[in-house]
Formats: structure tokens, sequence, C-alpha cells
């Protein structure tokens, strides 16, 4: 066995235990594919990401993602932390305020704003494209939207590296209210080919966010995440399409995964040239060893 660096973050949070788990293992040359999707499973984390040597010119690091079934493209929460985790191993060097990290979706910048605690990381999420926009009564949506008061949007299902299902609800209340009907949301997910059902709301005001947000994972497993960067990055770009962005100058923060335990702050940002960021603030709560 080797003994290797190990970090345990919480990404989208202020504090440990309001965002998303990520694992990382900083250094991870000697690792073969095997290993890394058995490390994966064994954390039990959303996500497990193994950095490595560039081998694109510019590029910051290399990063390889891995679900506890499967390795994953791209995810939000694991660019987010990964970037947070080589910075804090000293494996890379800002440039003009930026990583570039290298994975399966290519080279993707990172804009890190501020130090310490208040320090933001946000990744140029892929750029998504509106597969259908559909009707509340379509029959693949209606047992999954069933008994949910619906917004101003139609549902629409957009493809941001994974498709999502997108349902704008009536309100912040309704949303936090919901009751989820997995196996309509896995059936969803199944015959769409997309990750489920990713349910939004417009905030009732006097809060620290604009947009609240539940995704709600269908297949391979039934989950609701607790903070996805991608999913929300995927929304932004719907909001932008319609015109709809929330807060100010393209800008929001959305809070996710309250109804499951959690207190997640994502802040989102379209740029100028309609790129979407997704970031916010990470938490170093693990710094360890592990022997594989």
């Amino acid at each position: 066995m080797t003994a290797r660096r190990y970090l345990q973050l919480d990404v989208f949070a202020d504090r440990p235990g309001a965002g998303n788990p990520l694992a990382v293992i900083p250094q991870a040359q000697g690792l073969d594919d095997a290993q890394m999707q058995a490390i994966a499973r064994w954390t039990r984390l959303p996500e497990t990401t193994f950095v490595f040597p560039p081998t694109q010119p510019g590029a910051s690091y290399r990063v390889r993602m891995f679900s506890p079934r499967r390795e994953v493209p791209f995810a939000g929460h694991p660019s987010v932390g990964t970037a947070h985790a080589v910075l804090e191993c000293g494996l890379a060097t800002l440039r003009d305020g930026r990583l570039l990290q290298e994975g399966l979706a290519g080279v993707l910048p990172l804009v890190v704003e501020g130090e310490g605690a208040t320090r933001t990381i946000a990744v140029r999420t892929p750029r998504a494209r509106v597969v259908e926009v559909a009707s509340a009564d379509d029959p693949r949506l209606a047992a999954a939207l069933a008994g949910c008061s619906l917004g101003a949007l139609p549902p629409a299902l957009v493809d941001g590296g994974r498709c999502w299902w997108l349902a704008e609800l009536s309100d912040e209340t309704a949303l936090r209210e919901a009751a989820p009907d997995w196996a309509a949301i896995g059936q969803l997910a199944e015959q769409t080919g997309s990750m489920g059902l990713c349910a939004f709301a417009r905030a009732d005001g006097g809060h620290d966010y604009d947009l609240v947000v539940r995704a709600f994972v269908g297949a391979p497993a039934q989950f609701e995440d607790a903070a996805s960067g991608a999913a929300n990055a995927t929304l932004a770009a719907w909001l932008k399409h319609n015109d709809a962005l929330p807060g100010h100058g393209g800008r929001y923060v959305a809070s996710q995964g309250r109804e499951v335990g959690f207190d997640a702050r994502l802040q989102l940002r379209v740029d100028a040239d309609g790129e979407v960021w997704s970031g916010g603030r990470v938490c170093s709560v693990i710094r360890g060893e592990i022997d594989w």
C-alpha cells in the first residue's frame, strides 16, 4: 500500500456541514482506473477526485472525477473543490487570478477571488443547449410534477454536460414543501436519458439568496442532490435563454440542500459572452492520508 495525501471538503459552504462533500486525492500518480473507482466507492461520497500533472499546454493540473458507480466527465462541485485542494496543497499557481483545469470535458478556467475563509472559486461550465421545451401536461412529466404549482417558465430539457429537466414552481414555499415521487422521477430519467428533475423557484425575499433549487436525481440511483454546480449552471443558462435571470448584472445566489439537511449557497454568474460560471466557498474538513 502507498500512503497518499487525502482531503475531504465541503463545497458551496461557508462552514462545515452546509455544502456538498467531496474527497480529493491531490497526488494520484500510479493509481489505475480500477483503483480510483474502488476508492470512490469506498468513500461513499457523491464524488471523489484524483489530481494528476497536466498534459495540455497551459493547464494547471489534470483531474479525473468518480462517483461511487462510475467516472464522471464533468461536475461542478468536484471542479470547485479540486481547485481549492490544489491551491491548499501548493500544486498550482494562480495566473491572473485563474486556474486551468484539464479533464474529460476539456480545459476549463476557474476564477479565484479573495483569500482565506471568504475565498470563492468559480468554474466556467460547458455550454448548455436546450434539447426541448415541453408543456406541463406532457405525459412524460405529468407524474413527476403531479401536485406541483408551476411557475411562469415551461418545463425544458437542457443539456449542460448532463441533461436535466428544469421546472419552475410558483414560489419558494411550494418548492420547499414538494414531496418527490421517486418512481416517477426515476422513470422520467430513464425514458429521457436525463439526470432527473431540477425544480426551482424565486426566493420569497429578505434572504441572502435569490433562487431556491432542488435537484432530484432519478437514475442510476435516486437521491436529492445537496448542491449541484452543474445543475445550477444548466439552470442559469436556461434562465438567460429566457431573459429571466434573478439578481443583478448576471449574478445571483442559489440556495440548495436545506430539505436534505444541508444549507449550501451557490454563486452563479452569466458573463457578457453568455458563459456560465458556477462557484462558491469551500471548507476543508479533513486533512490526512489514505493507504491504498
